[in-house]
């Protein structure tokens, strides 16, 4: 069975710092897992990406810099760092995937995500 589990959000100031975990199962990663942003009101954004059988990472403009994906094969689990948080950070965050080995803005297996808070 294919599974996603996110973990590692919570509530930080501006500025601060955060890392997701994606625990993956059912699968490996030789399939492209995806990290999703929801914010408040809005539909989920791609925000990076990777794909482990051939190194690819994809980052949004709105976290270049800032965020880095990695995964970890032996592990099964995909990491999303995020530096320099801001407000508009603020939301749901999931993994995803569909079983593919490039990543895609339509990866509809996903987990039920970690909330993300950032505020003074």
């Amino acid at each position: 069975q294919v599974q996603l589990v996110e973990s590692g959000g919570g509530l930080v100031q501006p500025g601060g710092s955060l890392k997701l975990s994606c625990a993956v199962s059912g699968f490996t990663l030789e399939y492209a897992v995806g990290w999703f942003h929801q914010a408040p009101g809005k539909d989920p954004e791609l925000v990076s990406c990777i794909s482990s059988s051939d190194g690819f990472t994809y980052y949004g403009d709105s976290v270049k810099d800032r965020f880095t994906i990695s995964g970890d094969n032996a592990k099964n689990t995909v990491s999303l760092q995020m530096n320099n948080l801001k407000p508009d950070d603020t939301g749901a965050y999931y993994c995803a995937t569909d079983l593919e080995r490039v990543c895609g803005l339509a990866m509809d297996i996903r987990g039920k995500g970690t909330q993300v808070t950032v505020s003074t």
